[in-house]
């Protein structure tokens, strides 16, 4: 059996027990996708903005994370569309995931011929590669810098931990700030 852990909040909006029943119906669903001996953790936060209810549902995955959302009308629709995408991008990469957190199979051993090496790189390519000395500032200088070239995330050294981090453009308009642990 998959340990998984649901944990279920709210922003705006009670977590019924209807709602958090209906969450671990779904997440069980899941379990088809995974080992007996794994462990998975899923968050999902609601929260309404503006007469729309919003699922964000995140499953971290020995170190993945998987991220859907949903945003409907009706709570049970955005978990539905929430964990739909979940599925998705899973199918999607499912070898890919499964090796990572697996390890490859022994039928997989055997060395790559050329053509399937090229194959992979053509999935995956790399176009452009940027490099750029890091000044040590602030988020909000960061969040300044990332507006003036007009990117949605930008890389720099936060003079408060001494650490590189990231901020972001969310969808809805704010920002956020990734602080790596290592």
């Amino acid at each position: 059996m998959v340990a998984m852990q649901v944990v279920v909040k709210g922003t705006n909006i009670d977590v019924t027990d209807a709602l958090r029943s209906y969450v671990e119906k779904r997440a069980a669903k899941l379990e088809r996708f995974f080992h007996a001996e794994q462990e998975v953790l899923v968050n999902v936060t609601f929260k309404v903005e503006r007469e729309i209810h919003v699922a964000e549902v995140t499953m971290d995955l020995k170190g993945l994370v998987l991220r859907g959302e949903g945003k409907t009308s009706d709570m049970y629709a955005s978990i539905d569309t929430a964990f739909e995408r979940i599925e998705r991008r899973f199918g999607k990469f499912r070898s890919k995931i499964q090796k990572r957190i697996q390890g490859p199979k022994l039928s997989q051993m055997p060395a790559q011929t050329e053509e399937d090496a090229v194959q992979e790189v053509k999935e995956l390519k790399i176009v452009r590669t940027k490099r750029f000395a890091l000044k040590p500032m602030d988020v909000e200088e960061a969040i300044m810098q990332m507006e003036l070239v007009g990117h949605d995330f930008f890389v720099f050294f936060n003079a408060a931990n001494d650490e590189v981090n990231v901020v972001y453009k969310r969808k809805d308009g704010n920002y956020g700030l990734i602080e790596p642990e290592y």
